[in-house]
């Protein structure tokens, strides 16, 4: 006998094709929904992501941008990740954006070690130490490790710090593999 998977629509046995299709998810989508949701409540969505593993995750990061709407720049709370979830998940429910069986989602802000995925965040976090990971290496170096002096023209800048001096190179944004804000105690 074989069981079909929880949450899996009457009639639908769990082959190959099936499986594939529960498992695509149209990110887009599902950033608009939280995009609405989030601006709603004073909020931004920072990244979504769909992890499979033990289990399915879709999990969204959330941000309280600065600004006029932010004078006190606060970050997200907790009661901002409860109120989303709660709304967003009744969405994605009725607009049927997750298919297939049980996931679990997730609403969480983008942390103290965050990502920096557009230009705008080169801009917004001016001054603080950063990790960055280069596609083709620059001056012999695929890491590097600097202070964010802006973006500018397609140009990320950085300031180094080497032998008691400060450098400022310059970094193609469309080089850039990965970049983090460091967490500095």
């Amino acid at each position: 006998m074989v069981a079909l998977p929880l949450g899996a629509p009457p009639g639908v046995w769990p082959d190959a094709a099936n499986c594939r299709a529960w498992n695509r998810m149209e990110l887009g989508k599902i950033r608009e929904a939280a995009q609405r949701v989030a601006v709603s409540l004073g909020l931004d969505v920072f990244d979504v992501e769909w992890k499979i593993g033990k289990e399915r995750l879709l999990r969204v990061y959330i941000d309280r941008l600065p600004g006029p709407q932010n004078p006190d720049d606060l970050g997200v709370s907790h009661n901002d990740c409860q109120q989303v979830s709660e709304q967003l998940s009744v969405i994605l429910d009725v607009e049927e954006l997750v298919p297939g069986p049980a996931y679990t989602l997730e609403i969480s802000s983008p942390g103290l070690d965050r990502k920096l995925i557009k230009p705008a965040d080169y801009e917004r976090f001016v001054g603080r130490l950063a990790k960055i990971w280069l596609a083709d290496p620059l001056n012999k170096q695929a890491f590097l490790e600097g202070r964010l002096a802006g973006y500018a023209d397609g140009m990320v800048k950085v300031t180094q710090r080497s032998k008691d001096q400060e450098k400022q190179i310059e970094i193609p944004y469309a080089g850039i593999k990965k970049a983090n804000l460091v967490v500095e105690l």
